[in-house]
């Protein structure tokens, strides 16, 4: 069954074979995390050189990954941020094996991600603010639920975020200088345990 994307775009599969690739994953979470950045900085903190990290800037901007900061830069000197408003993957070809590949990268990327951003929290969090640790929580619920309610509840939660991604893509200042704003990561998953068979 279809249903709605939450995200500004889906990745096709030329997409998804240009992304699944360790260093541009690497590259996209440093914008992510700490905002705009040029080739020159980013390769100083990848232990790159500046032709590789722009080599690969240009390919993440070749997919609408990420895009030149307009304003920001001296001269040729640019700055790349992530696109606002998100993406998804999208399921690749049955037939392109190598999109598959890269899919299931992706997804091992994503999953070794969220565990690790588990522990550094898990780690920093007796350092930070108290009102942040108030406002963050640990959750997991066991639920018993059809299909179509598991389906319904998906779409009610991604609506939410989609509302609160909005509200972060309308920042001036994205990374909230001024601001009592910080970079704040939702992990949402939903795991229908024991569905598959396993052999």
């Amino acid at each position: 069954m279809a249903h709605k994307s939450y995200s500004g775009r889906t990745l096709d599969a030329a997409a998804l074979k240009a992304f699944a690739h360790p260093l541009r994953l690497r590259m996209y979470d440093l914008l992510d995390e700490h905002g705009p950045s040029t080739a020159t900085r980013l390769a100083g903190l990848l232990g790159q050189n500046t032709g590789a990290t722009s080599y690969h800037l240009r390919e993440l901007a070749r997919h609408g990954m990420i895009e030149i900061v307009p304003g920001m830069g001296r001269g040729k000197e640019k700055y790349w941020r992530v696109t606002p408003g998100g993406f998804s993957y999208g399921e690749p070809p049955a037939g392109d094996p190598e999109a598959v590949s890269a899919m299931e990268r992706l997804l091992d990327d994503l999953v070794s991600r969220r565990g690790a951003e588990l522990a550094r929290w898990r780690r920093a969090a007796d350092q930070a603010p108290r009102e942040w640790v108030e406002a963050s929580v640990y959750g997991r619920r066991s639920l018993r639920l059809t299909v179509a309610e598991t389906e319904r509840m998906r779409d009610e939660v991604l609506a939410v975020l989609d509302r609160f991604r909005a509200v972060s893509d309308g920042r001036e200042d994205a990374h909230g200088e001024g601001e009592d704003v910080a970079h704040v990561v939702v992990h949402f998953d939903v795991l229908p345990l024991g569905a598959a068979q396993e052999g």
